[in-house]
């Protein structure tokens, strides 16, 4: 809480480590979330919380994504100390990944995000469903406003009959 300059008492929200949105830190914490919220990095880090994997098994195990962006996404994790890339000296090259410490300690947070979507399924679709049949509804709303409004064009016939053109 602090005193504004009339007197009154104004509350503060409080940030990650108490820093205000406004701090040096946000951007460096806002590029961590982004990281850490990527759809294909969260399912990355689960999968890799069982151990370590190679690339061909997290492609197959992690349905839709593409060479590119599992190669993508494993070198963001690699670079932000997440994940540890391991090249073994055989022919021909074998790679694994796996967590580091610092991926390891994401793994609680993860996983609960994860168990939450899988918990909360029926009900996220439910509201969707409810929230596009609002939004088609509107449409159809708007697209008869827009039918009764437009002024009926006069080609020359009474009451704003048309002909058929030639």
């Amino acid at each position: 809480m602090r005193q504004s300059e009339t007197g009154v008492t104004q509350s503060v929200p409080e940030h990650a480590g108490g820093q205000c949105p406004q701090s040096a830190e946000c951007p460096k914490i806002s590029q961590v979330l982004a990281r850490v919220g990527e759809k294909w990095s969260v399912l990355i880090i689960i999968m890799l919380a069982e151990g370590p994997r190679r690339f061909s098994d997290l492609k197959r195990a992690i349905g839709g994504i593409s060479q590119r962006m599992l190669t993508l996404c494993l070198r963001g994790l690699e670079r932000d100390g997440l994940v540890k890339r391991t090249v073994f000296p055989v022919v021909p090259p074998r790679v694994e990944y796996e967590l580091t410490a610092l991926g390891q300690s994401l793994r609680e947070p993860v996983t609960l995000l994860a168990n939450w979507a899988k918990g909360h399924l029926a009900e996220l679709d439910a509201a969707r469903e409810a929230f596009d049949q609002r939004e088609a509804s509107a449409q159809r709303q708007r697209e008869d406003s827009r039918e009764w409004s437009t002024p009926a064009r006069v080609s020359g016939t009474a009451h704003g009959a048309s002909t058929p053109r030639r």
